[in-house]
């Protein structure tokens, strides 16, 4: 039995989404301010009684609805707003009597199994009745309107952020997948059925299916005696130790033998540790050459009993003998705090299963585990490790039971360790109706929608990147590195408001650009692609044989009947045969829409034609790759300084607008590129202008991303005419 989706309504950020659950582990990723957290904590919200909800936890637009509320007009029962919660497991044939009391009718066929909890009013009637009568106690009489005093409660919301545990309780119905559509959403009509409320008990039905843990991010984890939130690892340790391991059986005899020696406290030490130890040793760190692990009594002959053990970490010997008892060992402070920490949240993890087992009563089948941010104090390769090794902590789960992991994460060492498949990616909807909204998208749809060579080719690259695509605000697609190196100056310089963002860059090149079409529009990711015409002309064909694109010959954009090499605009403009229709396209018509509709998420950027001067002559020009453009942008400065940027032609002063454009073209056919954008960002002078096609593809970018704020009108002022 595992648990299959969720489905939230009106819970901040989410207004309405659906989040599905991979049997094992699932990771949530996304932008900041996303809805991830709030993912995680409506489980904490709805399943543990002791964190109540706040009227803060109701999406921005459900204030509005509470301040809209008329207590004489509307009604209270289906106009004051509620938080939905569904929650659909997957029944094996072992936990079928757990459910019982879950299943829609006796003709039930295995299908998911719901339950639906809701935050609702408790009596809408008297909640009304109290918000007037709190309303005619507090107002006072001949209260001012513009005083600057207002008393509590001027609304439904003033009303609720400190009555809404008194009004609000959780309610409970039972869903039938049967009544819902194939996302589990209940069909227009379909009343579920009511079970009873928190206050009448009917929330044990749910805490009997699934218990739920929490390991938030360790970011206070030290070694300092400290009555904040600092954690001591030795005495987590030994925590563990009270709750979980087999206590020493305490007698004279042994308190005899423990005042003469602790040896016998270290081996038995050694025995009670030696499942954890070995469990952590799979993470695959510390290693042949790292410090192990060794717990040691700290002696206290007159408090032996309540004395806390201490880690240690035992020096590794030179040629990698077992540790012996006498070997050199170091107190826990004097290693790593990444390590510490791993080791940390696996004593944790190893904690919150052994509560799990032991738990008294009816114990829940499904166990979720929820951490938060694992990668905080680890750095690239103990995130790793932890990603990768994580689920083999666990013991093997005894039939009828499960785990789950669901982790949350900004680290992309974490995120690409794991396939698409067990990735949601939170993203903010789009949209001004929908500024505090998310939506969620489930990448195992992806991964099996989308052609094995193509998916396979992103994973590889995404992972060997290490790239924050899932947690940009926006994409930028390169041809190269150049494009790579350049593109970080020319928005500091001309863009700056773009540095608010986080953008992703990523190198492609021209060949490879659209194969990450699919997944940029899955995603609905902005993408601003930047790639080059490469202008080739054709062999031409005789009667037999057609022209092969493979024997083609790279020219000048000038030249007759060229056409583009460049796979990602023949991709994204299959219709556009020659350079001249390139370069005749307006800029409305470089966004791609996604089938068709909508005004578009990637946006491609090519060479354009430009007004070039070189001394009396004038010609509107277009580069065929950057180096070329960047020429033509700035002919006069590059020709002045040759030995800086490589591009510089000896006898240019002699040379007509056509000639130096061929020569320009020659030399960027030989150039070294990297030399080239090095020595541009090394020079002081930045007088040079970016090529005008990336300078419109960013500004296309930067409304995007950053509406202009809203003009307001200046009051108008009336003249005044003396009589």
């Amino acid at each position: 039995m595992h648990i299959k989706s969720f489905r939230v309504e009106n819970f901040r950020r989410l207004k309405n989404v659906r989040v599905d659950l991979d049997k094992e582990t699932t990771v949530f990723v996304g932008a900041n301010n996303s809805g991830k957290t709030s993912a995680t904590h409506v489980f904490q919200r709805f399943l543990d009684p002791k964190i109540r909800f706040q009227i803060y936890d109701f999406t921005a637009d459900c204030w509005e609805v509470f301040n809209r509320f008329d207590p004489v007009i509307d009604n209270p029962e289906t106009d004051l707003p509620k938080i939905y919660f569904d929650l659909w497991f997957e029944v094996d044939d072992d936990n079928v009597h757990r459910v019982v009391d879950l299943l829609p009718g006796l003709d039930w066929n295995g299908e998911p199994v719901g339950v639906r909890m809701a935050y609702a009013p408790r009596d809408p009637s008297s909640l009304v009745t109290n918000y007037q009568e709190a309303r005619r106690e507090n107002n006072l009489p001949g209260e001012k309107s513009d005083a600057g005093y207002k008393p509590w409660p001027q609304n439904i919301t003033d009303y609720l952020s400190k009555r809404l545990t008194n009004e609000y309780e959780t309610k409970y119905y039972v869903l039938d997948a049967r009544q819902c559509d194939a996302d589990l959403v209940p069909n227009p009509g379909y009343e579920p059925f009511y079970l009873g409320s928190s206050s009448s008990g009917a929330g044990s039905i749910v805490s009997t299916l699934i218990k739920v843990d929490f390991l938030n991010a360790q970011r206070h984890l030290t070694d300092a005696e400290s009555h904040g939130r600092a954690e001591n690892l030795s005495r987590r340790l030994s925590k563990y130790y009270q709750r979980n391991l087999q206590k020493f059986e305490a007698d004279l005899d042994a308190l005899s033998a423990i005042a003469n020696s602790e040896s016998a406290l270290n081996e038995h030490f050694a025995q009670a540790f030696d499942s954890i130890l070995k469990s952590i040793e799979h993470l695959g760190y510390p290693g042949t050459t790292n410090p192990g692990l060794v717990v040691r009594a700290s002696f206290n002959v007159q408090n032996i009993l309540s004395t806390s053990a201490r880690v240690h970490y035992a020096l590794p010997t030179v040629n990698g003998d077992p540790l012996l008892g006498s070997s050199p060992v170091l107190p826990d402070q004097y290693n790593g705090l990444g390590f510490k920490n791993l080791i940390y949240m696996a004593v944790e993890i190893l904690d919150f299963h052994h509560a799990w087992e032991d738990m008294e009563g009816q114990r829940p089948p499904v166990h979720l585990i929820m951490i938060e941010e694992p990668e905080a104090h680890l750095h690239a390769q103990l995130q790793q490790v932890f990603i990768r090794r994580v689920f083999e902590l666990l013991p093997e789960a005894k039939p009828g039971f499960h785990t789950q992991l669901v982790i949350t994460t900004h680290s992309s060492h974490i995120l690409y360790e794991s396939s698409f498949k067990p990735i949601r990616y939170f993203c903010r909807e789009k949209g001004d109706d929908s500024l505090h909204c998310s939506e969620v998208k489930n990448l195992s749809l992806f991964y099996h929608g989308e052609e094995e060579v193509t998916r396979d080719f992103l994973q590889q690259y995404l992972k060997l990147t290490h790239c924050d695509l899932f947690f940009a605000d926006a994409a930028v697609l390169v041809e190269g590195n150049v494009e790579r190196l350049l593109l970080p100056l020319i928005i500091e310089r001309s863009f700056p408001d773009l540095k608010k963002c986080h953008l992703t860059i990523l190198e492609v090149g021209g060949a490879f650009a659209h194969k990450f079409q699919e997944l940029l529009e899955f995603l609905d990711i902005t993408t601003l692609v930047i790639t080059d015409l490469d202008s080739v002309t054709l062999p031409q064909s005789t009667d037999t044989e057609e022209k092969d694109p493979e024997r083609s010959t790279a020219c000048m954009t000038t030249a007759p009947a060229a056409v583009t090499s460049n796979e990602t605009l023949k991709h994204w403009f299959p219709k556009l045969t020659s350079i001249d229709e390139l370069l005749d396209l307006p800029d409305s018509e470089k966004v791609v829409k996604h089938g068709g509709v909508g005004d578009g998420g990637i946006r491609v950027a090519f060479q354009t034609r430009r007004p070039t001067i070189w001394g009396a002559d004038t010609a509107e020009l277009a580069g065929r790759t950057l180096e070329e453009a960047f020429a033509l942008e700035n002919l006069a400065w590059t020709q002045a300084k040759p030995r800086i940027i490589s591009l510089g032609i000896r006898t240019s002063s002699r040379m007509t607008l056509q000639d130096l454009h061929e020569a320009i073209y020659r030399r960027v056919r030989n150039l070294d590129k990297t030399k080239f954008v090095l020595g541009l960002i090394a020079e002081q002078d930045t007088t040079w202008k970016a090529p005008r096609y990336i300078i419109d593809g960013l500004e296309w970018l930067r409304d995007r991303l950053l509406p202009p704020p809203a003009v307001v009108p200046a009051p108008s002022l009336e003249v005044g005419v003396d009589a």
